[in-house]
């Protein structure tokens, strides 16, 4: 992954709410005589793992799923707020694979070279992912969001025969064309244009490849997957250095939904919204090959300002998402609860259904319904992953009736490598290994910290043409592979895991002390008045020891509302500085933070919507 230059949660827009009483609604009917039963009534759910998937490779997930699902809807999408949403069957999303697949293998002799995906979320996306893993070639998705030079240089890098894109990257393909000899093909999505020159439609090949299907020729679904085999190449990004390849097999992805599904029960009813880009193994393993893999459905995001219309419409019931988006969706919701009067009533609804679902009466999606109608009104789950999140936020979540769930992983571990089970949620963890793996602590400190180390069946192969970055990552021990994730942690005693920081990112004193910056932020996240920051130890001419800065985004609009309008850029930083003092006083000496700086532009980030803290630092 590369930075996403000024990226932006949108001013997500709620109506006002306005939060009926208990007494007033009417399918509230609670008999209290339960509570007298509190043994009898709790939630005795069981703390087992579900039965999950046994795929071995994800063509055999394929064939599953387009048979037992044919007539179940796969996909949503629309290219036009105005338009109405496009749904695709899992039946035709599987004759376009076999399609395009069939036309690639045979038509323009492709199979088993290595293909770049690059675009949009978008049905043809989906399709020439799909096509790669059951038999085309080897899949290189790609950053949409990476400069002209550096699409270029990944095509060079990958080796790519072909590359697969988006109309909205047509001039940039067109441009980098010129200087790429070896690529054999362009394949334009959503184009029937036929073969001119190097030039292509995947409409076109789609048609074409049908044709020959329905012609007799059954081979490209003939072709056997070896579920080791090299078959997916992902450049992740490196913040100091270039960008490594993650060598992916056909095992790894398939794991990825057996082990998810041990933990969370998705059934063919449910609906995931897809947020995230799909070239991160994120959104592409747990937001598609999933709920492929269980016969859900997945509507595409139209863009991050289309959310909340796109909830509404489509009633998704799973979101899966990262931590920033989490907590713009809570600020904005109490932002809105706040200004009807609402706060103190909802606050008093939360302890009283809390109360109640302890014995096992859950009125929760009846009582704050008006909250789930704003985001489509059948939202269950909401999973969180790739940076840590204020615990706060997450048993918000859980408080208005929504499972919250964590997820832990690398694109090295294809991603998934630990997950809160439905069934025994932590708020504040990032789960517990999945099923066919382990995790365990290195060399940890009074604290019981130390790196994350992962032994999976999701563990990749290794990287790309550099064995020596393999070795330093991937140790084997008692006949076990375990990577060195550079993430920092401690597990409780029932195995949970907990991540305090990247060791990459650690700030280290002079007399040895580390200091991980996501702890510190973790704590000033908490106050309002910070809409975001990003803690760093600065070097200072003449100075040994690194200055511990925070360099924060204030939130404005909720400074005017506290403190009134027109403050200048003084009384600004004094405010911040406040909060700071406050979040100072709960550290050790050596962790405090001296020194402030307002950031008036967007952090610098990566599609997954993390800060580059190596770009950020860069900057004066």
């Amino acid at each position: 992954m590369r930075i996403l230059k000024d990226f932006k949660i949108p001013d997500l827009k709620f109506p006002k709410f306005n939060m009926k009483e208990m007494d007033e609604i009417d399918e509230v009917k609670v008999d209290y005589d339960k509570l007298k039963k509190v043994e009898e009534n709790k939630n005795k759910k069981s703390k087992k793992n579900y039965e999950g998937t046994s795929f071995t490779t994800v063509k055999e997930m394929f064939i599953h799923s387009s048979k037992e699902y044919a007539d179940r809807t796969f996909l949503l999408e629309k290219f036009n707020p105005k338009e109405d949403w496009t749904e695709i069957t899992y039946n035709q999303f599987k004759n376009e694979v076999i399609g395009l697949g069939t036309a690639l293998t045979r038509k323009l002799n492709l199979k088993d070279t290595r293909v770049v995906i690059i675009g949009e979320n978008t049905n043809h996306w989906y399709v020439s992912y799909m096509t790669m893993l059951c038999g085309a070639g080897i899949a290189v998705p790609v950053d949409k969001e990476l400069p002209e030079n550096e699409i270029e240089n990944v095509i060079k890098r990958a080796k790519a025969s072909a590359v697969i894109f988006s109309t909205r990257k047509a001039d940039v393909i067109k441009k980098v064309a010129e200087n790429l000899p070896d690529v054999k093909y362009f394949i334009q999505m959503n184009s029937s244009e036929e073969i001119n020159g190097r030039f292509v439609g995947l409409d076109y090949l789609i048609e074409e490849g049908k044709a020959i299907y329905n012609g007799g020729d059954n081979s490209f679904m003939s072709i056997e997957i070896d579920p080791e085999e090299f078959k997916v190449l992902i450049f992740t990004s490196g913040t100091t250095s270039n960008a490594k390849g993650v060598m992916l097999c056909n095992r790894n992805l398939a794991q990825n939904v057996n082990a998810a599904t041990a933990y969370v029960k998705l059934t063919p009813d449910d609906r995931l919204m897809s947020i995230l880009p799909l070239h991160h193994t994120y959104e592409s393993s747990i937001g598609f090959l999933l709920p492929f893999g269980v016969g859900a459905s997945i509507s595409v995001c139209q863009g991050l300002k289309h959310i909340v219309p796109d909830l509404q419409e489509t009633k998704p019931t799973a979101l899966l998402t990262v931590p920033l988006l989490v907590e713009t969706l809570y600020r904005k919701i109490n932002a809105n609860i706040k200004k009807s009067k609402k706060d103190g009533l909802v606050n008093s609804m939360i302890h009283v259904t809390n109360a109640l679902k302890a014995v096992g009466i859950d009125i929760k999606r009846k009582v704050f319904n008006e909250i789930y109608e704003n985001l489509g009104g059948r939202i269950r789950i909401i999973v969180s992953a790739a940076a840590p999140i204020d615990a706060k936020i997450g048993k918000w979540v859980e408080d208005i009736g929504i499972l919250f769930l964590q997820g832990y992983g690398l694109t090295e571990t294809a991603p998934i490598a630990a997950l809160t089970p439905d069934f025994d949620t932590r708020v504040g963890s990032a789960g517990k290994a999945v099923v066919g793996a382990e995790i365990r602590i290195d060399n940890p400190n009074e604290n019981g910290e130390g790196e994350v180390l992962i032994s999976s069946k999701t563990l990749m192969i290794g990287y790309y043409e550099d064995e020596e970055a393999t070795k330093e990552a991937i140790f084997e021990e008692d006949g076990k592979r375990w990577f060195r994730s550079g993430d920092v942690g401690y597990m409780d005693k029932d195995g949970f895991l907990y991540i305090t920081g990247r060791s990459k990112n650690v700030i280290v004193t002079q007399n040895g002390k580390n200091i991980y910056p996501e702890e510190i932020e973790l704590l000033l996240s908490k106050h309002p008045e910070i809409k975001e920051c990003m803690v760093y130890g600065k070097e200072v001419e003449g100075e040994k020891e690194l200055t511990i800065t925070a360099r924060v985004i204030p939130n404005y609009e909720e400074i005017e509302e506290k403190y009134g309008k027109d403050l200048d850029e003084d009384a600004v930083y004094k405010i911040i500085w406040e909060k700071i003092k406050e979040v100072n006083k709960g550290l050790t000496s050596y962790k405090a933070i001296k020194k402030l700086e307002i950031k008036h532009d967007e952090f610098v980030k990566t599609t997954t919507m993390k800060i580059k803290r190596f770009e950020e630092i860069k900057k004066k």
